[in-house]
């Protein structure tokens, strides 16, 4: 029964409304802009508090005191992916020791999202630097290397907000194959702007229709 406003003195962006998402599950958040998509997927990753309505994952429900313990659980891959002047094996192993990484879950990472042809095409591959704001990499690039980020992080649940936007069809193909691949105990919420991706769920959350 949740409902969300971000100002007291405008509607409400969602009026209460109801979901189940059951572990394992590929879910798809589609809807118009303004709709609410992104606001709904901050709201189940703990990052907005519902003007009302509550939060139950596992008959839990989420509040102050366990929020951290549920955010523990999940990986977010934004719209726009922030990557650290860094190597391509240190985004994806992002905020692990440079001596901690473990080089065969990145490649592992890096190949369910499509990006480990293109870093083993580069001179240095996965000790390659990326520049400033990943400024050598292309914005579909960039968005892979998120993508295998969170799948470096073996996230429980892993929330994707227009992963696919920057991408030409036929790489948001291959990454939406790839995603749809993934381990079945992987629960997958994932923000839509594409029908083209929705055969790849198994839920659609139409936010149109609330």
């Amino acid at each position: 029964n949740l409902s969300f406003r971000y100002d007291k003195n405008l509607p409400n962006i969602i009026n209460k409304f109801s979901f189940n998402i059951l572990k394992g599950e590929k879910v798809a958040i589609k809807g118009k802009t303004g709709s609410g998509k992104s606001t709904l997927a901050n709201i189940i990753a703990g990052l907005l508090n519902p003007t009302q309505g509550r939060v139950f994952v596992d008959d839990t429900l989420i509040d102050s005191e366990n929020l951290k313990g549920w955010q523990k659980n999940l990986a977010i891959v934004p719209q726009i992916v922030f990557l650290n002047d860094a190597t391509i094996k240190e985004n994806i192993a992002l905020a692990v020791q440079p001596s901690a990484i473990d080089i065969e879950k990145v490649r592992n990472s890096a190949k369910n999202a499509q990006i480990d042809e293109f870093i083993n095409s580069l001179p240095n591959k996965y000790n390659e630097k990326v520049g400033e704001r990943g400024i050598r990499l292309s914005g579909g690039q960039r968005q892979r290397i998120g993508i295998a980020r969170a799948i470096y992080r073996s996230a429980k649940v892993i929330i994707l907000d227009e992963p696919t936007n920057a991408l030409d069809i036929e790489t948001e193909k291959l990454v939406m194959d790839s995603i749809s691949k993934l381990n079945k105990d992987i629960t997958l919420v994932m923000i839509s702007h594409s029908d083209r991706s929705l055969k790849y769920f198994d839920k659609i959350i139409n936010l149109d229709k609330h």
